[in-house]
């Protein structure tokens, strides 16, 4: 992200490339402005959350008239650096990590997964889209040859955080962690946990005890 979204509270960071998901959908469908209660709609997010979160970044949009999709849209690619690619490795060629390379983060304007790594050698070599698999034991030489800065990990939680330790030797800057393994890493390396078990858990859980109002609905 650029500097000054540095100084936003992580939770309106999160909230960042949602925005510009939507703003990108309506730009492509030609409307050129919206309000914040059409945002809050389609993002599922309060309309007050959405007024405070663009207000860290000044006065974006007009009372009575809403915001201009295209200066939004412009103002939130230069805020994410859209235009800068964000070369991508993925750790782990199984099923999950398949999807990941076939899909490709296709919407994304400035994220590719750019090289993938397994110990499979019927794997090694083989190019699933236009991701060459490499072997493991290159993992370090690889990512520093290709400046790769962000990791997603999709191996067996046995070895995450030897793979993780490696990663941080070749200086990567993030890891995207969908293994159920906690990892520790040095406090200048960012991570995020994606635990698809514990997820689907949570949301049966609240299924069962917290049912959706038809207030809440509306």
């Amino acid at each position: 992200m650029a500097n000054e979204t540095m100084k936003i509270p992580q939770a309106t960071a999160k909230r960042l490339p949602l925005y510009y998901r939507f703003l990108s959908n309506l730009h492509s469908s030609g409307k050129q402005r919206v309000s914040s209660a059409e945002l809050s709609e389609a993002v599922k997010v309060d309309s007050a959350t959405i007024r405070r979160d663009f207000s860290y970044f000044g006065a974006l949009g007009k009372k009575g008239y809403g915001y201009n999709v295209n200066y939004l849209l412009s103002f939130f690619r230069k805020t994410l650096d859209q235009d800068e690619l964000t070369k991508v490795a993925l750790i782990g060629v199984g099923n999950l990590g398949t999807a990941l390379l076939n899909y490709n983060f296709s919407k994304s304007n400035n994220t590719k997964i750019e090289v993938a790594f397994d110990v499979d050698q019927g794997k090694v070599g083989t190019q699933v889209g236009d991701v060459k698999i490499h072997h493991m034991d290159d993992l370090e030489k690889v990512v520093r040859e290709e400046n790769i800065q962000v990791a997603i990990l999709t191996i067996p939680s046995g070895v995450a955080q030897t793979i993780a330790d490696r990663l941080i030797s070749a200086e990567i800057k993030g890891i995207l962690n969908f293994t159920p393994a906690r990892l520790t890493v040095p406090p200048a390396i960012r991570i995020h946990h994606i635990d698809l078990a514990v997820e689907l858990q949570s949301l049966i859980y609240f299924l069962k005890h917290y049912p959706i109002t038809e207030e809440e609905e509306e």
